[in-house]
């Protein structure tokens, strides 16, 4: 099987158009076969989206951004520099094609975790790809704070039954960490510099 933080050439398309609306905001979102979520907005993504401040403003990082939900939104309801990324190329590709779709302003590009990321940004909001392993996962959550401006702030999702308590225990040995709201297993957590 391959996964979505892989680029598997030999895999089939198969793009599918969601129509999703987020805080009483319409958007439609291309999928396709590869990328995380094919089937639409997963229920983390959702609550890390209505779980975030009104104020959220400045520079914003989508890491992992998948097709797109995340850094589209973010455009789309703040007033906000949106830079979205992911190491999937047909991820990327769909995520153009949505911004394009959804009139969002933003800057995508491929990175290998933060290798193409050149400046820092107030916030990194991620529903980040726990299955890349415990180590990888520690690498993209602590190397962030390179990628942050002073106080700067990671909003991210994680579930309860992927290590969500001992995640916020051990960022919290590099980070002011606060749990933002619990749903249905799911944790948002707030990491700030």
């Amino acid at each position: 099987m391959s996964h979505y933080f892989t680029n598997d050439i030999n895999l089939k398309h198969n793009v599918d158009k969601k129509n999703v609306v987020i805080n009483g905001k319409e958007f439609t979102f291309f999928t396709d076969n590869g990328v995380f979520s094919k089937k639409g907005l997963d229920f983390g993504t959702r609550t890390l989206l209505e779980s975030l401040p009104e104020d959220l403003k400045g520079d914003i990082l989508d890491f992992g951004c998948g097709y797109g939900p995340i850094g589209i939104y973010l455009k789309k309801s703040y007033d906000c520099e949106v830079d979205m990324l992911d190491i999937n190329e047909r991820s990327v590709s769909l995520a153009k094609k949505n911004a394009d779709l959804n009139n969002a302003e933003v800057n995508i590009f491929l990175s290998d975790i933060y290798s193409n990321v050149n400046k820092k940004y107030d916030y990194i909001v991620t529903n980040p790809p726990i299955r890349v392993g415990k180590q990888i996962l520690y690498k993209i959550l602590f190397d962030a704070k390179d990628y942050l401006k002073e106080n700067g702030k990671i909003y991210l999702v994680i579930n309860k039954d992927q290590g969500a308590k001992s995640l916020m225990k051990d960022l919290a040995n590099s980070y002011k960490v606060s749990l933002v709201n619990k749903n249905k297993g799911f944790f948002i957590i707030c990491a700030e510099k």
